[in-house]
């Protein structure tokens, strides 16, 4: 399926729409790895200089951790750098390749569709509870993935929806 002409016009908008999410999650995943390299060095200086440990570093870094790893993939979904073993895909006719490619999208759209609303069943679940130490909502460890499980979905919906209109630009590197 080879591209032909200007994208539809609906298509250019959700790939804009597509391409802000993606940034804002690059934007705010790579914030997060920052504040907790600083979390880390005062947990550091905290306990060997200080001789005083500051004991809301840990439950601020693991907030931390979702939503680095958890925003991080959902870019990576979008813009397929995500983790993935794509050697079959790579040594098949391209027919079946194709194939491969529609299953392991729809298989992406399940998956961030059941991360969501399980995602979501969590959140709700554990909101009025607090985080020992830092006192606010545990719902929030689980935030990160209710929005990269919705995130998902609507990535892997776009790549099914520039596939099907033949749109299609990913390539598979074997590495």
């Amino acid at each position: 399926m080879r591209e032909s002409g200007e994208p539809p016009v609906f298509l250019a908008k959700m790939d804009a729409v597509y391409d802000v999410l993606s940034r804002i999650c690059i934007f705010l995943a790579g914030t997060a790895l920052v504040v907790m390299t600083v979390i880390f060095a005062w947990l550091v200086f905290g306990r060997y200089v200080l001789n005083d440990t500051p004991t809301w570093a840990e439950q601020v870094s693991l907030l931390l951790i979702m939503v680095i790893s958890f925003l991080g993939a959902a870019a990576g979904v979008n813009h397929n750098t995500h983790l993935s073993v794509n050697i079959f895909r790579s040594i098949v006719p391209d027919w079946m390749r194709t194939i491969f490619v529609v299953v392991t999208d729809l298989s992406m759209l399940v998956f961030g569709g059941m991360m969501f609303w399980f995602g979501m069943e969590l959140t709700q679940f554990k909101w009025n509870s607090l985080i020992p130490l830092i006192q606010v909502p545990e719902g929030l460890r689980s935030l990160p993935l209710t929005i990269c499980g919705l995130l998902v979905f609507l990535f892997s919906a776009g790549h099914l929806i520039r596939l099907c209109l033949g749109r299609d630009q990913r390539e598979d590197t074997v590495e």
